[in-house]
């Protein structure tokens, strides 16, 4: 556990999603690295955006230009912290 609730639940969707132990969620492994196909991270994508009661501007057919970044665990951390501090505003 992290001491940031946005990370731990970020963790925990991408470790559910990918049927792997939260501890084996590493903030510098890429969601493919994980397991996650392109299915899987679309439903954590839903599942992210359920948990924070955010949208996330995510299209799985852009590729490389996608408006949020999910190159990283740490990279999706930071864009649902960011969507998160917008909506407390």
């Amino acid at each position: 556990m992290t001491p940031d609730p946005v990370t731990d639940t970020v963790i925990r969707i991408i470790a559910g999603q990918a049927m792997i132990p939260e501890s084996a969620v590493t903030l510098d492994a890429s969601p493919t690295a994980l397991g996650l196909d392109s299915l899987g991270l679309v439903e954590s994508i839903f599942a992210i955006e359920e948990a924070f009661d955010i949208t996330i501007p995510f299209n799985a057919n852009a590729g490389g230009t996608r408006d949020f970044d999910v190159s990283t665990i740490s990279a999706v951390v930071a864009a649902v912290q960011a969507l998160v501090a917008a909506k407390t505003k």
